[in-house]
């Protein structure tokens, strides 16, 4: 029984634990290079940035008080009353030193840290650090602010008039003071907040686009129990976590610093009065997080359910045309509202949570303000304090209560923030991981040769069992032609994506030429987002061709029209939308022209194209002396290539002369295999 009590109280801390090593490992890189650093070391830095700051703006407050002291001294006595005092108590005590050393030693860690901090990554410290600067110096005027209001009050009870307006000149220089410090710090949070959003999304997207990442992840399968949506974690998901991580860290830092700052000032009001506070926040904060532990969840929840419904609107404008042709508006429509009642079901289920949290919130925040009363009446009553100390009292304890509520009044906030953690983090580990197998995968089986060169290979899908090819070996060298046939489903499609490189063999080795001299085309091109410039030239620097070669390329793939309808190739359109299913083949045989490479792999890239375009556009290969893999079901083919690769769907094979070769599935006996 005690063991598991003992389990089940640890689990939270557990979980806390592992929050805030998926933060680490999402924001350490912007700050300092992981490959080279541990985690003590960053945080060692950020101690070090703290003394650093805490020293600094000591040092700065005294120079600023000798400065009013020897050039200023009434200006000095009328608004910075025993200011002067304060901080000589703070230089000739323990503390002085003890300030000096830790800011030395601060100083020290980022010297030797200085080779870490290249490349830009010194540009965040120094905002992080100007914004911590900022804090100190409000949690300085806050807590001056406070001795103010109790001198008003005094003022006020005693009929002090003189007294009085020499307070809300204080209260006033304050004020005047604050208002700069606050707009700039309201600049800089967020604007290190953007410098780090556009750091870390563009190392997601290079991530994401590198080493075929963004193919072998699933994205929008809603089966999936690790990545969903990957558009939305590049961009919204990103934006979230850099702007609320940044705010949550400064809003901490500075409920820590004015906890500190008013505790000593409540405590030397009432030492009964800041215990009693002590009590009541930590109970209030374990009840709120107790009772909000469904929150996280609930909102992970929430943001995958809202991206699932957002890309079946995508989807629906993407295929609008062909959703027209079938008249499938009722079943899109049903589709839609099945996500969205997904998104909406959910939600119910947050606020109910959201709003059992909002009550604990409340009561919390009202029974609160009882608590100065109940504990100064007394002593005041007894005549032990001023009047003025029930308005400081009030002050201070509103401050130390909100930093020690900080999780209290931000809890629903926090479990976002921390499902935003999870769904980053859990992204970023996937693409490292695919990355990492995929380097092996070239390492072991994309061997480098001068023809395509297949041994004994099997083939098996990713995440399937089902075996396609068994012991294939087969060379296709220069100006070699081979066309792939089968029933449907046999894997002519899957035994391209492996001759491609994009699937690796279950078994056996394949090497092939440079991925530069290896171009695929497929069924249905890939339209760009771009000019017409841009769509022919792709992948290729589209200002590596002049005006006149693209006119003549098109002319070549029988295009005319596109010349005489888009003369400026800087225009923009949607190209999937605008063009038929034959104008994108066709223009994708312009790309491989354009492209020129030694090896063409060909997916029924001719299948919506009439017989003399098809072989006018072969003969273009040909002409070129390309070599070229090809898939299709026309018998026209067979005369453009010199053999056949027979398959089964059951991992048999054979291959065939192409001249001769029936397309009869019925009678597979009459062709005669190849020795």
């Amino acid at each position: 029984m005690s063991i598991s009590k003992s389990a089940s109280i640890s689990k939270p801390f557990q979980g806390f634990r592992q929050q805030l090593g998926k933060l680490r490992r999402l924001a350490q890189p912007y700050f300092l290079p992981v490959e080279e650093t541990s985690a003590w070391q960053f945080l060692l830095l950020i101690f070090s940035l703290l003394t650093v700051v805490v020293g600094l703006t000591l040092f700065l407050l005294t120079v600023l008080v000798s400065g009013l002291g020897s050039f200023a001294p009434e200006f000095q006595g009328r608004f910075l009353p025993g200011v002067p005092e304060k901080v000589l108590g703070v230089w000739s005590s323990p503390a002085g030193s003890i300030i000096t050393i830790l800011m030395l030693g601060g100083m020290l860690c980022f010297a030797l840290s200085r080779t870490k901090l290249r490349g830009g990554r010194w540009v965040p410290w120094v905002i992080l650090g100007s914004i911590l600067l900022l804090i100190l110096v409000i949690n300085g005027i806050n807590v001056g602010i406070s001795f103010v209001a109790r001198n008003v009050e005094n003022a006020l009870v005693g009929y002090d008039q003189d007294g009085f307006w020499k307070v809300v000149a204080i209260y006033a220089f304050c004020l005047v003071l604050a208002l700069p410090i606050r707009a700039l710090q309201s600049y800089l949070v967020p604007r290190l907040g953007l410098l780090w959003r556009k750091w870390l999304s563009g190392r997601m997207l290079n991530r994401y686009m590198s080493n075929r990442a963004y193919y072998l992840l699933t994205p929008n399968d809603e089966e999936a129990e690790e990545i969903d949506n990957p558009d939305q974690r590049i961009s919204q998901d990103t934006a979230s976590f850099t702007s609320t991580s940044l705010s949550v860290t400064v809003e901490i830092l500075a409920a820590l610093l004015t906890f500190f700052s008013f505790i000593i000032v409540l405590w030397s009001i009432s030492s009964k009065l800041a215990l009693w506070l002590l009590i009541y926040s930590f109970g209030g904060t374990a009840l709120v997080i107790f009772a909000s532990r469904k929150l996280v969840a609930l909102n992970n929840q929430q943001l995958r359910l809202e991206a699932d419904f957002r890309y079946g609107l995508v989807h629906i404008r993407d295929n609008a045309e062909s959703i027209a042709f079938y008249r499938g508006e009722k079943q899109e429509a049903k589709e839609a509202q099945r996500r969205l009642n997904g998104a909406i079901d959910n939600y119910n289920k947050l606020i109910v949570w959201e709003a059992l949290i909002s009550v604990i919130q409340r009561s919390y925040d009202y029974f609160s303000r009882f608590l100065p009363w109940l504990v100064i009446a007394p002593i005041y009553f007894a005549r032990q304090v001023d009047f003025g100390v029930f308005g400081q009292a009030f002050i201070a304890f509103s401050q130390v209560l909100g930093s020690v509520s900080y999780i209290v009044n931000n809890i629903d906030r926090l479990a976002a923030f921390s499902a935003s953690i999870s769904r980053l983090e859990a992204f970023q580990g996937k693409v490292e991981e695919i990355s990492s197998d995929l380097t092996n995968v070239d390492t072991d089986n994309g061997l480098q040769s001068e023809s395509i060169v297949l041994k004994n290979i099997q083939l098996v899908p990713p995440q399937s069992e089902r075996c396609l090819i068994k012991d294939l070996s087969l060379e296709v060298g220069r100006e070699q032609k081979v066309l792939v046939v089968g029933p449907s489903g046999c894997g002519k499609t899957s035994f391209l994506r492996l001759v491609s490189g994009l699937w690796p063999p279950y078994k056996g080795e394949v090497q092939r030429p440079s991925l530069s001299e290896l171009l695929f085309i497929p069924q249905k091109p890939y339209m760009i987002l771009g000019t017409l410039r841009e769509q022919l030239c792709y992948p290729q620097d589209a200002s590596r061709f002049s005006n006149q070669h693209l006119r003549s390329v098109l002319e070549e793939v029988r295009l005319p029209e596109i010349n005489d309808r888009y003369p400026d190739f800087d225009v923009k359109q949607d190209w999937q939308r605008l063009l038929s299913l034959g104008e994108q083949q066709r223009l994708a045989f312009a790309r491989l022209l354009l492209n020129s490479p030694s090896f063409v792999v060909l997916d029924e890239a001719t299948s919506a194209l009439d017989v003399s375009t098809e072989r006018h556009l072969y003969k273009l290969l040909s002409n070129r002396e390309m070599a070229f893999v090809s898939v299709g079901h026309r018998p026209t083919l067979r005369d453009f290539h010199d053999t056949v690769l027979e398959l089964d769907g059951y991992g048999g094979w054979e291959l065939f002369p192409a001249s001769g070769y029936n397309f009869n599935i019925d009678n597979p006996l009459q062709n005669d295999p190849i020795k």
